[in-house]
């Protein structure tokens, strides 16, 4: 019995010390502006769409990150596939295996125009620390009903908001998250602070904001940490830029 109390106490007195993120495996979120992020859990460390620092990306500093596993990309234009550095990114549609990780890449128009202007975007599906995550940063134009059942109910969907040639605006993503009915939902493409590119043509979140009034906003910096287990429900992350 006095065995058995003291294996609980120092049991307790290990996971009071321990980290917090290596208690909850939490998945981690950082923004590194324009519609890339990094994208950690405890197994993997995926970039997705990293950029070079021109057009509408100019005011930004170019994705440096290099303890990756592998890039999504939504497709090779630089504003979303730069790769100097070769290494593992993903960008053509289909079914991918790494380690664990299943990645589904689905063929999206990447205008309004049926991809006749700027071709297609590849939107990527895959399971990550027990989320399913979507991010639909490249696409504009509309997805079919197969596309719609595969990236179905995500847990986390990144999705373009703010208008232009290439990117939903407010009202056409919001009409796109209340098909795919997702828990929570991280805004990219769209004019925010201090880094707005006059030469884009990109809106604010306000647009998108008025047409999901069923969802709360919550404003989170550039880093945020999302537990699998207590996952917000019907909320928009908005990332500092």
């Amino acid at each position: 019995m006095t065995s058995k109390i003291t294996n609980f106490f120092f049991f307790i007195l290990f996971s009071f010390f321990l980290p917090n993120s290596l208690l909850a495996r939490n998945l981690v979120i950082k923004s590194l502006g324009h519609s890339s992020f990094l994208i950690n859990s405890a197994e993997n460390s995926i970039l997705i769409n990293p950029f070079k620092a021109i057009g509408c990306a100019s005011d930004f500093k170019e994705p440096n990150e290099v303890n990756i596993d592998f890039i999504l990309a939504s497709s090779r234009l630089p504003d979303e596939g730069y790769n100097p550095n070769d290494q593992l990114m993903f960008v053509e549609p289909g079914i991918y295996q790494f380690e664990d990780i299943l990645l589904n890449g689905i063929s999206v128009p990447h205008d309004r125009l049926d991809g006749r202007r700027f071709g297609m975007a590849t939107v990527w599906s895959w399971e990550q620390n027990d989320l399913k995550i979507v991010h639909m940063g490249g696409a504009a134009g509309e997805i079919d009903i197969n596309s719609q059942i595969i990236l179905s109910r995500p847990d986390i969907l990144f999705i373009s908001i703010g208008g232009g040639i290439k990117s939903y605006d407010g009202e056409e993503a919001s009409r796109i998250v209340k098909i795919l009915k997702p828990n929570v939902v991280i805004p990219v493409h769209f004019a925010s602070g201090k880094k707005i590119n006059k030469d884009c043509d990109f809106s604010n979140a306000d647009l998108f904001i008025e047409n999901m009034r069923d969802f709360k906003v919550k404003y989170v910096g550039k880093d945020f940490q999302i537990k699998p287990k207590r996952i917000d429900q019907n909320t928009i992350y908005i990332f500092s830029n």
